[in-house]
Formats: structure tokens, C-alpha cells, sequence
């Protein structure tokens, strides 16, 4: 005798899962299977956990049948955005595991990671210039001074106008990309700073570009401008406003 077998046409993950065998009183049976043999129909109830049947003409099929396909297609879709998930995830992974465990700014240069050579600061008071000692606080002198690098151009040069930075970052602090602007005798100025009287707070001003910010990991982020770079003078920075305690990436951008 041919059966017909309503499940076969399903996927295997159905196969195994409940679905409501509708009447057309409005009334349903929680079934695992079901087969039609002319007029009667059979299924496997999970309430009784045994196999049932009726005549065919009391079961709304078209409605069951509805309500199957569109679980199917849910579940479909469901299996494939969790494909999705895990590629991503993946290729998260990947990427993450690509870049140095070393703190510091890397470039991607293609499907190259290239690291990025710190700067060496210097905190210019007009009067003198001293090398900015990060974990040192900065001499007090009331008035105006500027935090500079020396040379008018960095040796690291890019050639994206949207160039892409990890920042692998020695302890949660501020950071970003700012554009630099030339200073005196040979150099370039990252920031000025303005020591007010009394209070001695330091403000700090500096040209930051507008960046995306995608964080990869612990301390760990992907930079990059939200808007196309004109050529000049630029450094990835790391601070904390106000301590002028920056850790200076710089590079050149020239088309």
C-alpha cells in the first residue's frame, strides 16, 4: 500500500520537531508525523505518544501544511543567520589573531599588519624643550607651551586617504587620529597646551579627525577616518586629557 508521508518533504531538523495537525473544527492534535492513505488519516500524537487516525475530510491540511512550510522557512532562515554568526566569528577571530600582542598602532597595509614606530614627544615652553616623560607629570610653568615632534614629515607614509590602524592600547585611555600643523625650526605641533594660572590645569588642544572606532578585543580597536584624509601630517594618538601624557604614532599621508 503507497503512503503518503507529509514529513518526507521536510528537512531532517523537522523531521524530529512537533507541529499542529489542524482540524477543521478549529481544534488540533501536536503531532511528530502524519500519513495520508485515501480517506484516512494517520499520525503519531505527542500527547499519547502513539500512533492515531482519522478520516481525512475532519483535517484542515491546507492550514497544517501552511504553518509547517513556515516554520521550515523559519528555521531555515534561523540555520543560515547562525551560519552567518559563526563566520563572522571566525573571521573576528582570524583578523584578531593577525595582529602582535604587543602594545602600540599597527598599520594595515593590505592583508599586511605593519607596527608603527612610537614618536618621541617634546614639550616646547618657548623657553625650553624637554622630552615628554609619559609616566612623569609635566613641569608646572604657567602660560603657553606646545607638545611637538621633530621634523617637518614622518618616514612612515601611507597612501590611503582612509587609511586603517589597530590600536593595541597599554591601559584604557582616550585615543584616536589628530592632524598635525607645522611648528618652528623643523617640527611638527601634535597639541598646544595652556597652563591657566593658579589652578594649574592643563588644557590641551589639538585637531582630531573624526574616526570609526570597532573594538576587536580587550583593548583592542580598528581606526579609521570617517571622511577622506587631505595630504599632510598626521599621528595616531593615546591620552588622558588634561595629563598630557600622549603616546604618539605619526605618520604621512601623501597621495
Amino acid at each position: 500500500m503507497k503512503y503518503i508521508f507529509f514529513a518526507l518533504a521536510l528537512p531532517l531538523l523537522l523531521w524530529a520537531a512537533n507541529f499542529k495537525l489542524y482540524l477543521k473544527d478549529g481544534t488540533y492534535h501536536v503531532v511528530r508525523e502524519y500519513k495520508v492513505d485515501g480517506d484516512r488519516l494517520s499520525y503519531y500524537s505527542v500527547e499519547r505518544r502513539d500512533w492515531e487516525e482519522l478520516p481525512t475530510d475532519l483535517v484542515d491540511l491546507a492550514r497544517t501544511k501552511k504553518e509547517v512550510g513556515e516554520k521550515a522557512a523559519a528555521e531555515k532562515e534561523s540555520a543560515k543567520l547562525i551560519d552567518e554568526e559563526e563566520k563572522a566569528e571566525r573571521a573576528l577571530a582570524k583578523e584578531v589573531s593577525s595582529v602582535p600582542q604587543g602594545f602600540g598602532v599597527y598599520y594595515v597595509n593590505g592583508k599586511e599588519v605593519v607596527p608603527v614606530k612610537i614618536a618621541e614627544a617634546k614639550v616646547n615652553n618657548n623657553k625650553r624643550r624637554s622630552v615628554l616623560q609619559v609616566m612623569m607629570p609635566v613641569p608646572i610653568i604657567t602660560g603657553k607651551a606646545t607638545l611637538e615632534l621633530d621634523g617637518e614629515t614622518s618616514a612612515f607614509v601611507v597612501k590611503e586617504d582612509t587609511p586603517e590602524f589597530y590600536f593595541r592600547l597599554s591601559q584604557p585611555e582616550r585615543f584616536g587620529i589628530v592632524k598635525l600643523k607645522p611648528g618652528q625650526k623643523g617640527t611638527r605641533v601634535v597639541e598646544d597646551i595652556t597652563i591657566v594660572p593658579v589652578s594649574k590645569e592643563m588644557v590641551e588642544e589639538r585637531v582630531e579627525i573624526e574616526v570609526f572606532r570597532r573594538q576587536m578585543g580587550d583593548e583592542l580597536y580598528k581606526v579609521w577616518p570617517m571622511k577622506p584624509l587631505e595630504p599632510g601630517e598626521y599621528a595616531a594618538i593615546q591620552f588622558t586629557e588634561g595629563k598630557v601624557n600622549a603616546q604618539i604614532w605619526d605618520f604621512s599621508y601623501k597621495k
